[in-house]
C-alpha cells in the first residue's frame, strides 16, 4: 500500500514572515508542492500567527486541490475556522499556545469526553478527524472511543532514537499500530520524519495511511530543490 505524503508548509510561511509581504507565496508554494507530486498540504495555523495566519487558511482553501489537513489545538478559533473551511482533515493537538512545536500526544483517557464531543462537531462538518497520540496502548484504545476516524502517531522518539537503535526506535510503534488497526483506526503519522527514516519507518508501519512532513522535507529543499525533495520522499512510501 502507497502512503501519502502531506506537505507541511509551516516553514515557508516562517520564512515570508521574516521579511514581511508575499515572498515566497504560500498559496503558490502549496500549488507547486501538488503539482510536484504531493498529495495533500498540511497548515498549523496558530493563535500568534507566527507562521500559517488566518488569512492563509483562507486562501489556502481557494487553491488546494489534493487535500487540505489543518491541525490545531481545539479551541473556539480553531473549530470556527474548520467549520468555515471544511477541510478533508482536521488533526487534533494538544498545544497550548506558547509550546514551540508540537511534542507530546493527547492523554485520551483524560480527556475522553472533551474529545468526544469536539469529534462529533468536527464530523457533522463532513471533516475527517485525527488525533495526535503517542504510543500508549491506554491512549490508543481511549481514542477509538471518541468517533475518530484516525490516530498520527508523534514520531519524534522514533526519529531521536533511530540514529542509535532503530529496531528499538520501532517497537513501540508497531505494538501501537497494530492494536489501532483492530481497533478500526486508521494510522497517520508526523514529525521528525526524514530522508533517513522514512523508509524504515514506512517498512515496519505497513498500515500507514499518510504522513506529514515539513521542517525535514523544506530543509532538504533549500540543498535538493523542491521538486526533487518531494520526489524523494514519495519514493521511500511506495
Amino acid at each position: 500500500m502507497s502512503t501519502k505524503l502531506s506537505v507541511n508548509i509551516n516553514k515557508i510561511a516562517t520564512l515570508r514572515n521574516a521579511r514581511g509581504g508575499n515572498v515566497p507565496s504560500v498559496t503558490q508554494v502549496a500549488i507547486d508542492c501538488e503539482r510536484f507530486g504531493a498529495d495533500g498540504i498540511t497548515i498549523h495555523p496558530r493563535p500568534d500567527e507566527r507562521h500559517i495566519t488566518t488569512q492563509d487558511v483562507y486562501d489556502l482553501k481557494q487553491v488546494v486541490q489534493t487535500e487540505l489537513n489543518i491541525e490545531g489545538y481545539p479551541d473556539e478559533r480553531f473549530m470556527r475556522m474548520i467549520a468555515e473551511i471544511k477541510p478533508q482533515q482536521a488533526t487534533l493537538v494538544p498545544d497550548p499556545p506558547h509550546v514551540l512545536t508540537s511534542n507530546a500526544g493527547w492523554d485520551t483517557k483524560k480527556h475522553i469526553e472533551s474529545l468526544k464531543a469536539i469529534i462529533a462537531e468536527l464530523k457533522s462538518h463532513g471533516v475527517r478527524t485525527s488525533i495526535f497520540v503517542d504510543t500508549n496502548l491506554v491512549n490508543i484504545e481511549y481514542a477509538s472511543l471518541t468517533g475518530v476516524d484516525r490516530i498520527e502517531f508523534y514520531t519524534g522518539p522514533f526519529a531521536e532514537n533511530y540514529p542509535n537503535n532503530p529496531t528499538e526506535a520501532i517497537e513501540a510503534y508497531i505494538n501501537a499500530a497494530y492494536l489501532a488497526t483492530d481497533f478500526g483506526l486508521g494510522i497517520n503519522a508526523g514529525h521528525d520524519l526524514s530522508l533517513e527514516n522514512l523508509k524504515f519507518f514506512k517498512q515496519h508501519i505497513p498500515q500507514l495511511l499518510e504522513v506529514s512532513i515539513g521542517h525535514a522535507l523544506i530543509s532538504d529543499a533549500l540543498y535538493l530543490g523542491l521538486e526533487n525533495t518531494i520526489q524523494q520522499y514519495k519514493h521511500l512510501l511506495v
